[in-house]
């Protein structure tokens, strides 16, 4: 099924022309026809009015397998804590014609409202292999080679893990462009190889092999790459600034943009958003966590985690802290500064239109799908917190 894509202009209440992903090819209730073969035409951008697809109450089965003991970048960690224009490409064809048991919501009517310079806000996931997610996200019935194609269609991004443990080659980034949407964007964990490192200064080598290992190969949909620093990581502005100086600001022709996510309250400083800013590096937003708050924004775009799911909600969150995260992705992306999270900089950003990366992970991670979903169709919908 085709979408396509319609924004807003920007504004203080919404700015965005979000993106949203439905079922295309993938299967619903009932037996349904193999998805679309070698060179069908993908889903698209859509904005406003979008209903996504909805998760089922299905009990999960069992998990599958490994297929062997190198760790996959779509799998997610088992341990506590729990996770524009685009060059068309074929959906790479699948090899099954599974019987579905959940399915997607017919989508809504869409009201077209062009703005080409709107900001897109992205929501999804961390990883996109994980066995409570059977039955309960995805229908039991897909098999395990299909979920990227299922989940893409679902959410309009997801985070790489995989790569943050091990580096992963070029043919596995390449099937994953081809195996989702044309509009779908990755944002890709660096390897922890780079980061969890007593001298940061020293990392260069770590991130030129990062870069060269194939990332370039999801092309158009390669998002930002998201630096993770360990919780004993202390801030050292000298170093840290030496290693932002690494980050390349672009590879084989291809823009790059780069997140950092600190964890140590050392960072809760003026000089580290300062030197964020310096660099054009987003400082990953971290929400409903444990771990330190910095709000401020520092480049072009926003990058956030939140980590608040529960079982208690069907959708991980309750209704009114979903219209909250939906209202203040709309803030970011009109160029505002949401109130009631941390900021260190007596001067706030600039006021343009920005993309945002939200990711829904850990907390009680069986809902963490259905709560990506509910808040692209809060933000499509411009439903007001």
């Amino acid at each position: 099924m085709a979408t396509r894509k319609t924004a807003v202009k920007a504004a203080p209440a919404s700015a965005a022309k979000t993106v949203l992903k439905r079922a295309a090819g993938v299967p619903g209730k009932t037996a349904t026809k193999a998805a679309p073969k070698q060179g069908a035409k993908p889903a698209t951008k859509v904005a406003l009015k979008a209903a996504p697809g909805a998760a089922s109450k299905v009990a999960p089965k069992v998990a599958p397998k490994a297929a062997s003991k190198k760790v996959a970048a779509n799998a997610t960690p088992k341990t506590a804590p729990k996770v524009a224009k685009t060059t068309p490409q074929a959906t790479a064809k699948p090899a099954a014609k599974p019987a579905a048991k959940a399915a997607a919501k017919p989508p809504a009517k869409i009201s077209p409202n062009p703005a080409a310079d709107a900001a897109a806000i992205r929501v999804g996931i961390g990883g996109w292999t994980f066995a409570p997610w059977r039955g309960v996200f995805y229908p039991e019935d897909l098999t395990q080679k299909r979920e990227l194609e299922y989940a893409s269609r679902q959410l309009t991004t997801i985070e790489i893990n995989g790569t943050f443990y091990g580096s992963q080659k070029p043919e596995s980034f390449a099937k994953w462009h081809d195996e989702t949407p044309d509009d779908f964007v990755f944002s890709l964990k660096a390897p922890r190889f780079a980061t969890h490192r007593r001298v940061l200064a020293e990392a260069g080598e770590s991130i030129e092999r990062f870069i060269a290992s194939g990332v370039l190969e999801l092309k158009d949909k390669l998002g930002p790459i998201n630096w993770q620093f360990a919780p004993t990581k202390q801030f050292n502005e000298e170093d840290f600034d030496a290693f932002l100086s690494l980050l390349p600001k672009q590879a084989g022709g291809r823009a790059l943009r780069h997140a950092v996510e600190v964890r140590h309250d050392s960072f809760r400083s003026e000089a580290f958003v300062a030197l964020a800013r310096k660099h054009g590096v987003a400082i990953v937003i971290a929400g409903d966590s444990k771990y330190l708050q910095i709000a401020d924004v520092s480049a072009p775009f926003v990058y956030v985690r939140i980590m608040g799911t529960s079982d208690a909600f069907k959708q991980g969150y309750a209704d009114d802290a979903l219209d909250l995260w939906a209202q203040r992705m709309r803030t970011w992306a009109s160029g505002g500064q949401p109130a009631g999270l941390e900021t260190l900089a007596k001067q706030a950003a600039g006021k343009s239109p920005r993309d945002v990366f939200l990711y829904v992970i850990s907390g009680f991670k069986e809902h963490n799908p259905a709560a990506g979903i509910a808040l692209i169709d809060r933000v499509n919908s411009g439903k007001q917190a």
